[in-house]
């Protein structure tokens, strides 16, 4: 027979970030102790960042194409955000007395569009439930089967009935999710798989002139074109930005892990830039072909085109001087202008990881390894491009984690 968990019992949640709040949360509404500890000297470092520009909470759109952001994770996810959907996230944060709206993007934002005044919300609700907070305390494993924490006035151990690791991945080291959990949790046969930048960047290799010309140059009106897992050509339409070093911005995001496998798997990876998404490629080499008299071909197609300063600058890069100079070829390269991409940026630079604690080595959301310590968030092996999945994911793994933990007190979950 089981027994409701009680004050008495105490769990420590590893990790202040939406996850490990969110497990709190749920723990502390089961009628346990929870302590959670963060590294930092504040708890929501990442989450406050993400907010900076506007916090994008979750998404609108239909739950069947909400869930296919997650791809192969799509089914494990799914646990997850059946019990905590992006409507159960909207009516959370009202409960919170932030008033949320739905961008033209079908986007879900905060009405005052910034992520501290629903942090301190939630912060408060937490200390009024009794939840206590441990900042610069920093998780270092297990000795004899309690925390090791080490805090500005040294290490001590910790005893809990239940731990709740919320870690993150490993991007943005510098606001806590520096992946160091990895190889503790491997060398307690945890099956990890690699931490993989997401939603990131990549290297191309550009000329000087690129390089020094168009670093920082936007193309708001572009699409993308590449090659699935299974060979099909994908495209999508959007914006991203030429770096120093290559290409960034929400497009590639997007895309960025069909790129990223595809490195992995041949060294590198090929996409097709289409400079011209709203004319189609007959309406293109009838431009390109139309007479140009005195004109320079570059005074062509910005008088006929639009082809002016990066754009230019693109094609002057992928194109040897000979195809740019036939009308053909020409004119099939501003619909599909060849770009090979050597790397994905560093994972400390990407907006979020892949990889992690996989779903194989979990019970739910607890370690077969570790019997009584649970995983959250980032740390998991899933990933979801921005938009709000990070973080309705994020949040409704906190939530399950919190669950089984309470089920794992009072005995749903027999204990091995």
């Amino acid at each position: 027979m089981s027994q409701q968990p009680s004050q008495s019992q105490r769990v420590a949640v590893i990790g202040g970030g939406p996850a490990g709040l969110m497990a709190a949360e749920t723990l502390a509404a089961g009628g346990v102790q929870v302590d959670v500890y963060d590294a930092m000297p504040s708890v929501g470092r990442k989450f406050l960042l993400a907010g900076k520009g506007g916090m994008n909470i979750t998404h609108s759109e239909p739950i069947p194409s909400f869930r296919a952001r997650y791809g192969a994770r799509e089914a494990e996810v799914a646990r997850w955000l059946d019990a905590f959907d992006p409507q159960a996230v909207r009516d959370w944060i009202h409960g919170l007395g932030i008033d949320t709206f739905v961008g033209s993007s079908g986007r879900v934002f905060p009405l005052e569009m910034k992520a501290a005044p629903l942090l301190r919300a939630w912060l408060h609700r937490l200390r009024e439930a009794g939840v206590r907070f441990h900042q610069r305390h920093r998780w270092l494993g297990w000795q004899g089967g309690r925390l090791r924490i080490a805090t500005p006035d040294g290490e001590i151990l910790v005893e809990a009935d239940a731990t709740i690791l919320a870690l993150g991945g490993a991007s943005w080291a510098r606001l806590g999710s520096d992946g160091a959990w990895a190889p503790l949790l491997a060398g307690h046969g945890v099956d990890v798989a690699p931490l993989q930048p997401s939603n990131c960047g990549f290297d191309v290799d550009w000329s000087a002139h690129m390089r020094e010309k168009f670093a920082g140059s936007p193309l708001t009106t572009v699409a993308i074109a590449w090659q699935d897992s299974q060979g099909a050509m994908q495209r999508r339409q959007g914006q991203f930005v030429v770096t120093a070093t290559g290409i960034e911005g929400s497009l590639v995001y997007a895309i960025s892990a069909p790129l990223r496998d595809r490195i992995a798997s041949e060294g590198g990876a090929t996409i097709w830039l289409d400079l011209l998404p709203d004319l189609d490629a007959g309406r293109v080499l009838e431009e390109v072909t139309r007479p140009r008299g005195s004109r320079s071909l570059s005074s062509h197609l910005q008088g006929r085109l639009g082809i002016k300063g990066v754009k230019a600058g693109l094609l002057h890069e992928c194109l040897s001087k000979e195809d740019y100079n036939d009308p053909d070829k020409l004119a099939h390269a501003l619909k599909a202008l060849p770009l090979v991409l050597k790397r994905p940026r560093p994972i400390d630079e990407a907006i979020s990881s892949a990889g992690g604690v996989m779903f194989e080595a979990l019970e739910g959301s607890m370690l077969r390894a570790l019997p009584g310590v649970f995983v959250a968030g980032e740390m998991v092996d899933w990933e979801a491009p921005t938009g709000g999945y990070l973080l309705t994911a994020c949040f409704g793994s906190g939530r399950a984690a919190g669950r089984d933990a309470l089920a794992w007190l009072d005995g749903s979950i027999l204990k091995k």
